[in-house]
């Protein structure tokens, strides 16, 4: 059985209570596109733009992503409940590539809740998770459903595609070429890396069932 690694985290009911359900998020967008607008303050048509081209990757992304054999028999062993937070706005690229799976990840496991925060509306819970000092997103955040504390964080990309970002960023390449290259990898990558960090992670994060030992074959 893993034993998992608590710390204090700033988010407590009251942001529990204003979170989302990831249907109500996707009902959301869906309803701001519809009246031009995006999550936020800025509504500008990029913005919007930007909002309606990751509701499209979004529905890409759940449909695509499969979890395998093994990362579902790992979430069914998990034991103990668990909030995932994941911080997010409608238009941001990466949350569009990534929050479809990691909900995904969760409703593998009963015991998971997921809970979604507009970054822009909690800037204390993102200010308590910056990423090199910068609130990026998405970021998840992993708490012990009984004690509120706080087990493990995510986020805001698979490894590979930060350390593309950062390379990027490092060597100022326009932007346009910058979000081709970024986005070019998540479609190739079709969510493959980040199941397999999270085959990493859930058993850092979780108490897990044992696996019962099968009866070695007579020869």
């Amino acid at each position: 059985m893993t034993t998992a690694t608590m710390s204090e985290t700033i988010i407590m009911s009251e942001h529990l209570a204003k979170a989302m359900t990831y249907t109500q998020y996707r009902e959301l967008i869906d309803t701001l596109l519809a009246e031009n607008k995006t999550s936020g303050t800025n509504h500008s048509e990029a913005m919007v733009e930007y909002t309606r081209v990751n509701a499209q990757r979004m529905r890409r992304v759940e449909k695509t992503t499969e979890l395998d054999d093994e990362l579902v028999d790992l979430m069914l062993r998990v034991q103990n409940k668990m909030i995932w937070v994941i911080v997010t706005e409608a238009w941001c690229g990466d949350a569009a590539q990534t929050v479809p799976a990691l909900v995904k990840i969760a409703d593998a496991s009963p015991l998971i809740d997921v809970k979604l925060l507009l970054r822009d509306e909690h800037p204390d819970v993102i200010d308590a998770y910056l990423t090199n000092g910068g609130r990026s997103i998405p970021k998840l955040i992993v708490l012990d459903a009984a004690t509120m504390e706080e087990l493990g964080t995510w986020g805001p990309r698979p490894a590979p595609a930060q350390e593309l970002f950062m390379n990027m960023k490092a060597q100022d390449v326009p932007y346009t070429e910058f979000v081709e290259k970024l986005h070019g990898w998540y479609g190739k990558d079709r969510s493959k890396t980040l199941l397999k960090e999270f085959k990493e992670l859930i058993p850092k994060w979780a108490r897990l069932q044992p696996i019962e030992e099968q009866p070695m074959e007579r020869l």
